[in-house]
């Protein structure tokens, strides 16, 4: 890619510190956004003795805390965007239409977001790389969770779009779609599940840092799943 700046949005999750972990180690030079500072230490701690990324502190709901991340990379090649949230509730002639609301703009926005704010750089650069995070519910979706589903279905559709626009700029744009992950959280909310199915977050990670890479220069516009056998 043009250069070697990640920027990765969200990257205080579990995930996210996956995510850090393998792109550091391939020796990108890595930007990651935080909020909380207590999600911020946690990453430091978990990295350990490993060389750590830069940080900047931004608030991805809006057009600001995007550019100021985006500024933050001095020589941008590529952005991965994790942010995003999950909720299951009622079936939808039950539910309370806020909820479509709240998903759509948590999943879809920060992407957004980061897109207006990265691509005049990237086209600059003469290419790059945008990953995004849809979900499985996007293909299949689940009772309960019509909002969810919705939402990470914008974001595949979204990338789709980016896709199409900014191809011929040298811009991969592309999306994973994960299952349950197997985190920690999500073990303590599923305590009875069967976690040999759940993919752990280092393998997703090898695929965004294959993303990233110019390993990946034949692929655009791509919904990648990641649920192993979830």
């Amino acid at each position: 890619m043009a250069g070697q700046g990640v920027l990765v949005a969200g990257g205080t999750g579990a995930l996210g510190t996956a995510v850090l972990r393998e792109l550091l180690d391939a020796g990108f030079d890595v930007t990651a956004t935080w909020l909380v500072a207590a999600e911020r230490e946690r990453v430091e701690q978990e990295l350990g003795d490993k060389e750590l990324p830069a940080f900047v502190e931004a608030d991805l709901m809006e057009p600001e805390g995007a550019e100021r991340a985006v500024a933050a990379v001095a020589d941008l090649g590529a952005v991965v965007n994790l942010v995003g949230g999950f909720s299951a509730g009622p079936r939808v002639h039950e539910a309370d239409p806020e909820d479509f609301d709240r998903m759509l703009r948590l999943n879809l926005r920060p992407g957004l977001l980061l897109a207006c704010a990265a691509m005049p750089r990237l086209i600059e650069a003469g290419g790059g790389a945008f990953v995004g995070v849809s979900a499985r519910p996007a293909l299949r979706p689940f009772p309960g969770g019509a909002a969810y589903s919705t939402a990470k279905a914008a974001v595949l559709a979204f990338i789709k779009a980016l896709d199409s626009e900014y191809r011929q700029d040298g811009i991969r744009c592309n999306a994973i779609l994960p299952s349950v992950i197997d985190t920690p959280a999500n073990r303590r909310s599923q305590p009875d599940a069967d976690y040999s199915k759940w993919v752990p977050p280092a393998e997703i990670a090898r695929v965004v840092r294959f993303l990233v890479s110019d390993d990946s220069a034949p692929t655009s516009g791509a919904a990648i799943p990641v649920y192993g056998r979830a």
